[in-house]
């Protein structure tokens, strides 16, 4: 999903103040007229955000600048520098991990989930090792190229969880390079992150994950991407869970947690100065999703190659609802409180936090 340039795209999304603005200036009367405050906002360009990237949908108050970049990237501007942004997508769990481990206190997030993903699906074997059931991951070498990433966590939360596979139970293995970083960026210091109490080895010097698995030099390996040596076809690479929408759908029944991986993160600053702000920000990315629904709705089965798009839409809604890709503290506080949980007990995140603490206090009663 990396974009091939980072690019800006002014938007001019201003309204009626929502609230008092940055600045006014006057007009022939000697009025004050509200000025749109100018910000960045840093995501993904993805069918959920397309409408606030081309303007279709605005921030209330504000003129945007859309700037198209990849996750590592987008996360290490927020924890290191530059912080120009006011409003960027992040990764969940490296946020976490800065507030919670490094007293990280420049932003603050708001209950905007714009990366969700069953994660089942994510755990690829060596077909020639006699892995065929979760447990059999027990005692095996497992390759992984960060491991304090959010698919990482979830994973082996779910291990642990469903199948009582602990993380101390497995040799792990980082590999020295990741096959995804074209598509997620650089990846911040948060994602490397590792705990006492496991066994962990680093791979070596100029082999990718996907050369781990392909070279049989672990058994298995967890990747929120695809390695390289699946998407081309390798005999002896292959998913543990073939038939991974069943099982990923089933663990939604049983659990009702659809994890998640990135949320939005707002600067403090910028929250403190104008309190409308969490809101209109909120809002306009509800705008945007709405129309991605509506889009997908309308007209999906014509823009979307997949042959059976329409079934798989309503299949989805009839298992998790029309709002599918929710927003909001409540319909999401397990899936919250399942990371917080499992960010604690996997020696990760200093302390187990709290919802209420992460997220800004004005959007913890908002849904979209």
């Amino acid at each position: 999903m990396r974009s091939l340039t980072r690019r800006g795209v002014l938007i001019g999304s201003a309204a009626a103040a929502a609230g008092p603005l940055l600045l006014g200036v006057s007009n022939v009367f000697g009025e004050a007229k509200p000025r749109p405050l100018p910000i960045t906002v840093s995501a993904y360009r993805t069918d959920r955000t397309a409408a606030l990237a081309d303007g279709r949908a605005g921030i209330q108050g504000c003129t945007v600048t859309f700037e198209e970049d990849a996750i590592g990237d987008m996360n290490t501007h927020v924890f290191n520098s530059p912080r120009t942004r006011a409003v960027t997508e992040i990764g969940l769990h490296p946020f976490m991990l800065a507030y919670a481990n490094e007293g990280f206190r420049a932003y603050t997030l708001l209950p905007i989930f714009l990366l969700r993903q069953f994660r089942h699906k994510s755990i690829f074997i060596r077909t020639d090792r006699g892995i065929e059931l979760p447990e059999d991951l027990r005692g095996r070498r497992i390759g992984t190229p960060g491991y304090s990433s959010t698919s990482l966590t979830w994973i082996r939360g779910i291990l642990e969880d469903l199948y009582g596979v602990k993380p101390t139970e497995i040799d792990w293995v980082v590999s020295a390079a990741d096959s995804s970083a074209e598509a997620s960026g650089t990846a911040s210091d948060q994602e490397k992150l590792l705990p006492d109490g496991i066994t962990i080895t680093t791979g070596p010097k100029g082999l990718d994950d996907s050369d781990l698995l392909e070279q049989g030099l672990v058994d298995a390996l967890f990747h929120a991407a695809e390695p390289r040596c699946f998407t081309e076809g390798n005999s002896d690479v292959g998913r543990l869970f073939p038939d991974h929408r069943k099982v990923e759908q089933d663990y939604f029944k049983r659990t009702g947690i659809f994890p998640i991986m990135h949320a939005v993160a707002i600067r403090r600053d910028v929250a403190a100065a104008y309190p409308w702000f969490p809101k209109a920000v909120f809002d306009g990315f509800v705008e945007a999703k709405a129309r991605a629904y509506r889009q997908m709705s309308r007209l999906g089965w014509a823009t979307n190659m997949l042959p059976w798009f329409g079934q798989e839409l309503e299949e989805t809604k009839a298992l998790m609802g029309k709002n599918f890709y929710s927003y909001g503290i409540a319909p999401n506080r397990k899936a919250l409180e399942t990371l917080c949980r499992y960010s604690h007990a996997q020696g990760l995140a200093s302390r187990e936090l709290t919802i209420e603490e992460l997220f800004e206090p004005s959007s913890l009663y908002l849904q979209g």
